[in-house]
């Protein structure tokens, strides 16, 4: 049996967006749709503030109920299931996510529309989890038509050669073959102080860029494929090519003890305007 696409709701504007990207990428994968609501019932609270397990147990019916309804108005063949879990929101997540296909998460929208706010729940989760994280910001999938197989906007990869995994690659290739979309790979590496060192060293990493993808050109050969590799900050080329994409992945590596998100993925999950895939790698 498949694993499902879940999705964490709470009923907020970012949780909406997500839930419409999620229901839209189940369809296309032909999987099912998991919606979990987190429900942390604190044992310390003041008497004046303590809201009854009822009320909460209330609360959380009529946002599963609401959020029901949506997927069903938006995707009405799509097989769904919602659970209300009793635990800390990263608990229920990082524990959904293992699960998971994948796990797509809502975000804060800066003001501005320039990328996200990642709260400390979504930053444990990305630094966390076991499968494929997607955040997804307000203004992304809420409100938007269903997405569909001919949305033909490019997918961006951001590869480091020097540690290129599978398990990105093919999430990347995979994620742009069900489009029919394009897919640029950007690698992005530091230019030495000489115009001769300079050019010899880019074409040593588009060699070794091209190396790295070819074998998933040759395992995905309708992805239009575009490979970039440029001098200069990761972060900055990884934001400016995802200004219009349909998705931005990057990968995470796990770390042995504790968690971690590396700097460009980072600045990628804060900045980048449009949905970010961070794909967990050994």
């Amino acid at each position: 049996m498949s694993r499902p696409v879940t999705v964490g709701v709470d009923g907020s504007e970012g949780s909406l967006a997500a839930l419409d990207w999620a229901a839209d990428e189940a369809a296309l994968r032909g999987t099912n749709l998991r919606l979990v609501y987190a429900t942390l019932w604190a044992q310390h609270q003041p008497a004046s503030m303590k809201v009854s397990h009822e009320d909460r147990a209330g609360e959380a019916e009529g946002v599963l109920a609401a959020t029901e309804q949506r997927v069903r108005d938006r995707r009405p063949d799509l097989a769904m299931t919602a659970d209300e879990i009793e635990d800390a929101p990263s608990n229920v997540l990082l524990g959904a996510a293992a699960e998971a296909e994948l796990l797509v998460v809502g975000s804060h929208g800066l003001g501005t529309m320039r990328g996200f706010i990642v709260g400390s729940v979504g930053q444990e989760v990305v630094a966390d989890a076991k499968r494929p994280v997607v955040l997804v910001r307000p203004g992304t999938g809420e409100n938007a038509p269903p997405t569909t197989p001919s949305d033909r906007r490019k997918v961006v990869l951001g590869l480091d050669v020097t540690e290129a995994n599978d398990d990105i690659l093919q999430f990347a290739f995979d994620f742009a073959a069900r489009r029919n979309a394009p897919l640029n790979i950007v690698h992005t590496w530091h230019a030495p102080f000489t115009q001769r060192h300079k050019a010899t060293k880019n074409a040593d990493m588009a060699t070794a860029l091209s190396q790295a993808v070819r074998p998933f050109r040759d395992t995905f050969p309708t992805v239009d494929v575009t490979e970039t590799s440029t001098p200069g900050r990761p972060a900055e080329h990884l934001v400016e090519a995802a200004h219009d994409a349909a998705l931005a992945v990057v990968g995470r590596r796990r770390a042995a003890k504790g968690s971690h998100i590396g700097p460009v993925t980072h600045a990628l999950i804060h900045h980048a305007s449009c949905p970010v895939a961070v794909v967990p790698h050994s």
